[in-house]
């Protein structure tokens, strides 16, 4: 596997790594295991201080974190800006957050005292993805990190500029060395992590290809895993909708991150009576986007972040239309040098067109007809993918009601997918299972340790 910092804007290859040696393996693996011992016995207190200085040290370098993400996988520059602000949040948010989460749990039994203790397990293994450089490690690492997990990290080939300055922040921050190591490994190299000893669990935010493979290897060495995979997220307008919220988030929920984004509204699905307005709002909103460098502020659509993944997605599009989908808008090429998709809109896609139940990653948005809530309802829950969703409705509690049915781990009423550290991450089916963030997900990769004290009276 080729590391390769590769500018998704002009093509240009700017920086090249060798995979990690054995023997750097080794002593990473080694590394690890000695700082999860040392913390055993750490006062919490000191990993909070250590915490909130690595929340100082993401703001402090917000530009120079923002620009190597911007340079590497194409995303707007105010989105990776904001995107370090996040994971400067999610850092103080545990910091401020862990010692009360991790309090002991007191059962209730008869003749005796029980409780639960929330004890580490070990290093974990953690396989991240390039659509959110650092958002993706943050959210492993912050609660980890608290709850005295080393993580060793293994990001995605085309992001190893970034990954490497998300270990050296840390490393400025005054982080214990371990903390987070960052390796360039190839498949062979991750099997034989997850299968060490030392590794107690790993977390994978990626396909549902990879997540099955790593959930193989993870499962044949009885090691706890967490997937955050891919989605094919509906987004539900009810007839009582306020129009002017749903025309201001609708193109913003699938547009952003230029679509790349396993939670962004992909299938959008319209009652009959306001379907035709609400494609002509979409096509307006996806005419008025601006393509162009995303280090400029101007620019409102920024490139896919390979060549890889813009083939891919023109295939996908290739083949829902030769399937009998209807292309209301786009599918044209972009005369610009880089990796850039033309924002487009899908109707007509039938459940028998391959892309019915795909994830399109990027500036694709399928809209679909439905006459009843129920056929909305049933439409949303035809998807291998449980993610996410957004439902739009004038009435919070009848917004509610839909939500209830809706099989997906996130529903998000009036409002786009958004991510707030306090908020649990993930999803069911082929979406995967664990979470990340909030309380649930940093009780992902602890012992659950019950300590029963009989009376001996």
């Amino acid at each position: 596997m080729a590391y390769k910092s590769v500018n998704p804007y002009n093509n240009e290859m700017f920086n090249e790594y060798e995979n990690a040696t054995p023997k750097e393996i080794e002593a990473a693996l080694q590394q690890a295991s000695d700082l999860a011992r040392r913390w055993e016995d750490d006062d919490l207190t000191q990993r909070s201080q250590m915490l909130h200085k690595i929340a100082n040290q993401l703001r402090s370098q917000k530009m120079a974190m923002a620009e190597i993400m911007t340079r590497e996988m194409g995303k707007l520059i105010g989105e990776s800006e904001e995107e370090v602000m996040l994971c400067a949040n999610i850092a103080d948010y545990f910091a401020d957050h862990a010692e009360k989460f991790l309090q002991p749990t007191k059962l209730e039994t008869t003749d005796a005292e029980a409780i639960v203790l929330k004890q580490p397990l070990g290093p974990i293994m953690a396989c991240e993805p390039w659509n959110y450089p650092l958002y993706q490690v943050m959210r492993i690492f912050a609660p980890n990190f608290m709850v005295g997990n080393p993580v060793i990290l293994k990001h995605a080939s085309i992001v190893p500029g970034s990954a490497r300055k998300i270990a050296q922040i840390f490393e400025d921050a005054g982080a214990p060395e371990g903390s987070l190591l960052n390796l360039f490994l190839d498949y062979d190299q991750i099997a034989e992590i997850i299968a060490d000893s030392r590794v107690t669990a790993v977390a994978l935010t990626g396909s549902d290809r990879g997540g099955k493979e790593v959930a193989k290897v993870a499962g044949a060495h009885l090691k706890k895993s967490t997937l955050e995979l891919g989605g094919n997220d509906a987004f539900i307008v009810l007839d009582d909708v306020d129009k002017e919220l749903l025309y201001q988030v609708a193109p913003g929920a699938r547009l952003s991150n230029s679509g790349q984004a396993c939670t962004a509204s992909k299938r959008f699905i319209v009652p009959d009576t306001l379907y035709d307005e609400f494609l002509e709002q979409m096509i307006s909103a996806f005419e008025a986007v601006k393509m162009g460098d995303p280090m400029q502020a101007e620019t409102t659509l920024a490139p896919l972040s390979s060549k890889k993944a813009k083939e891919k997605l023109q295939k996908q599009v290739d083949e829902a239309v030769a399937s009998g989908a209807t292309v209301a808008y786009g599918n044209q090429p972009v005369d610009l040098p880089g990796q850039f998709f033309m924002p487009t809109i899908l109707t007509n896609v039938t459940p028998e067109n391959p892309v019915f139940d795909q994830e399109l990653f990027g500036p694709v948005a399928q809209i679909y007809r439905v006459h009843s809530e129920e056929e909305a309802i049933e439409l949303a829950n035809h998807s291998q993918y449980g993610l996410g969703s957004v439902v739009m409705s004038g009435d919070p509690h009848h917004a509610q009601k839909v939500a209830r049915q809706i099989k997906a781990g996130m529903t998000f009423i009036n409002h786009e997918w958004t991510s707030l550290p306090e908020l649990p991450f993930g999803g069911i089916k082929n979406s995967g299972y664990g979470r990340e963030l909030s309380k649930l997900g940093m009780l992902a990769f602890v012992n659950e340790h019950l300590i029963y004290t009989a009376e001996t009276n």
